[in-house]
C-alpha cells in the first residue's frame, strides 16, 4: 500500500515542473520579443533624427547662399540704376559724358610736303612718296607726346579725344571716330604750354619728324593758344575694336595701321582719364 501512493505523488510533481518549465520558457521568450522591438524602435528613432538634423543643415546652407545671392542681385540693381539716371538722354548708354572745357593750351599742325608732285614719275608712282605725306604714326607721336607733357585734354580736329580714340590711316585720308579727314591735320591740347612744348621738343620720334621736314619739305606748326574750348561728349563714341592690316593697295598704311596705334590708345586712357 506504501509504494502504491508514493508512485501517485511522483507524476503529480512531474506535472506541475513541466507546467513551470513552459510558463518560464514562454515567459522568457516573451521578454526576448518585447526587447527585440523595442531595440528595432530605437535605432530606427535614431537614424530618422541624425536624417533630420542632416537635412536641417543643408536647409540652413541654401537659406544662406540665397539671401547671399539676394544681396548680390539689391547692389547690382542699385549700380545699374545709378547709372541710368546719371546719363542723359543724349548719351544713353555711353555711361558717362565729358564736360566741355576751356584753357590754355597749344595747337600742332602737320601736313604733306608740297614737294610730293615731284616725286611723282611719268607713270603717276614713285617709291619714294611716303616720304613726302604724314602717316599713322606721325600723328600718334604728337598725341602721345603731349599726353605725356600733362594735357588734361585734348582734340583731333574738331573731335575730342576720348580713352579709346585711335587715329587709323586710309590712304591717303584718316579716320577718328568713323569720320575721315585730308591734310592738314591739327591737333588741340589744353595743358601747361610750356610742358607740352617740351614734351614735344624731347619726343625721338618728333625728333625723327622734323628730319623730315627739313629734307622733304612736311609742314610742322607749333602754335600757342590762349583759350582752347572743347565741346560736352559722350565718352564712349568709338566701339573696341582691334586693328587689322589694311591692303596693298593703300602702300605702307597696312603697316601704320598695325603699327603704334596701341601706344596712342594707351596714353589717352591714362593721361586722359586723370585730366577729365
Amino acid at each position: 500500500m506504501a509504494r502504491h501512493r508514493g508512485g501517485r505523488h511522483s507524476v503529480k510533481r512531474s506535472f506541475a515542473g513541466g507546467i513551470a518549465v513552459m510558463l518560464v520558457v514562454a515567459l522568457t521568450g516573451y521578454l526576448f520579443m518585447t526587447n527585440l522591438r523595442f531595440n528595432r524602435t530605437a535605432t530606427v528613432n535614431s537614424d530618422t533624427a541624425g536624417l533630420i538634423e542632416q537635412r536641417v543643415d543643408e536647409v540652413n546652407k541654401l537659406n544662406a547662399e540665397v539671401e547671399k545671392l539676394s544681396a548680390d542681385v539689391s547692389t547690382m540693381t542699385d549700380l545699374v540704376a545709378k547709372n541710368g539716371s546719371d546719363a542723359t538722354a543724349d548719351d544713353a548708354g555711353s555711361g558717362a559724358t565729358l564736360p566741355a572745357v576751356d584753357g590754355a593750351g597749344v595747337a600742332v599742325t602737320l601736313d604733306d610736303s608740297p614737294m610730293w608732285e615731284q616725286a611723282i614719275d611719268s607713270s603717276g608712282s614713285s617709291e619714294d612718296i611716303d616720304k613726302y605725306v604724314i602717316h599713322q604714326q606721325d600723328i600718334e607721336s604728337v598725341i602721345n607726346a603731349l599726353w605725356a607733357g600733362g594735357a588734361t585734354s585734348m582734340s583731333f580736329m574738331d573731335q575730342r579725344m576720348l580713352f579709346n580714340s585711335a587715329v587709323i590711316c586710309s590712304g591717303n585720308v584718316v579716320s577718328l571716330h568713323g569720320k575721315k579727314y585730308s591734310p592738314p591735320f591739327t591737333i588741340y591740347a589744353i595743358g601747361d604750354q610750356d610742358s607740352l612744348i617740351k614734351a614735344l621738343d624731347d619726343s625721338p620720334a618728333i625728333g625723327i619728324y622734323k628730319q623730315y621736314v627739313s629734307a622733304f619739305g612736311l609742314g610742322w606748326k607749333v602754335e600757342r593758344k590762349k583759350n582752347l574750348h572743347f565741346d560736352e561728349t559722350a565718352s564712349l563714341l568709338q566701339p573696341l575694336t582691334y586693328a587689322s592690316v589694311l591692303g596693298d593697295a593703300s602702300g605702307t598704311s597696312g603697316d601704320d595701321t598695325a603699327g603704334t596705334s596701341g601706344a596712342s590708345g594707351t596714353n589717352g586712357t591714362d593721361t586722359g582719364t586723370q585730366g577729365e
